[in-house]
């Protein structure tokens, strides 16, 4: 499938941000939050759920300068803040950077979001080359320690991190193997910093999404993939963005307040141990 026929099957699929008719009730009113990779996809719909539970947004992204600005106007549309901040967060430079100039803004940092990640589809080990495991490893791992322990001396008491992990973490995958690996080190590192920041009433858990539709998984994947993605699922069917973006907002928000080092799965209904 060419990229000008990636670009129109997502268009037709028609994905909205949020579920019509969600009703923001200020469960994050007045907080501010980092979303990684929240240009597009599960990022743009935690940061719109979050923006209409009353929450001011920094909003980081690589290179996509238009969907930035897109997430930008539906922010500011709901009434709330948006700061966004462009560059590579494999940088540990760049990273610092995008917690300073959030705290210097918005005057501290009560939730940070971890989401941004790649993946690269191969089907023999032997396909993946020392470059591409290095990179996969800088961009969906290295960031969420960089970022967490930047973040530290912003963060108040009763502040929240929330790592994007993936169902493929716990059941494996044939065909993202040094992605599976990354999301398996992402649990790691979530019970371990959650038990680490316990004392400091600062809470640490994970999103496992299942098969979402996002434009990095129309990128990714071939036509044939894309025909059959999620209808393994006992659902049948893979899922949208605004059906994940719910269990940030709880996680996030203070109806999870004795809530730490777990895992929410919306995967579809996958049955998976941890």
């Amino acid at each position: 499938m060419s990229a000008n026929k990636k670009k129109t099957f997502w268009k037709e699929l028609d994905v909205p941000v949020i579920r019509p008719g969600y009703k923001g009730t200020d469960k994050l009113k007045d907080r501010i939050a980092i979303i990684t990779g929240g240009d597009s996809g599960i990022g743009r719909s935690v940061a719109m759920h979050f923006a209409r539970e009353g929450a001011d947004i920094a909003i980081v992204y690589l290179q996509s300068d238009g969907d930035a600005k897109e997430t930008e106007e539906l922010i500011t549309a709901e009434g709330r803040q948006c700061l966004l901040l462009k560059g590579d967060l494999a940088g540990e430079a760049f990273c610092r950077k995008v917690v300073e100039r959030t705290a210097k803004h918005f005057g501290r940092i009560d939730i940070l979001v971890n989401n941004a990640g790649m993946h690269q589809e191969d089907k023999k080990v032997e396909g993946i080359s020392r470059k591409q495991l290095v990179r996969t490893f800088e961009v969906n791992l290295f960031p969420f320690f960089y970022l967490c322990r930047f973040a530290m001396p912003h963060m108040p008491r009763g502040g929240c991190i929330i790592n994007t992990a993936s169902v493929v973490a716990y059941r494996g995958s044939e065909h993202l193997m040094d992605y599976s690996a990354t999301k398996g080190a992402v649990v790691s590192f979530t019970r371990s910093l959650a038990k680490n920041l316990a004392a400091k009433k600062i809470r640490v858990n994970e999103v496992a999404p299942g098969p979402i539709w996002t434009p990095l998984v129309i990128e990714a994947f071939d036509a044939a993939h894309l025909k059959q993605f999620g209808k393994d699922t006992p659902m049948g069917r893979a899922g949208y963005p605004y059906e994940v973006a719910p269990a940030y907002v709880y996680l996030a928000c203070d109806d999870s307040t004795y809530v730490t080092g777990q895992t929410l799965h919306v995967n579809g209904g996958d049955m998976v141990t941890g």
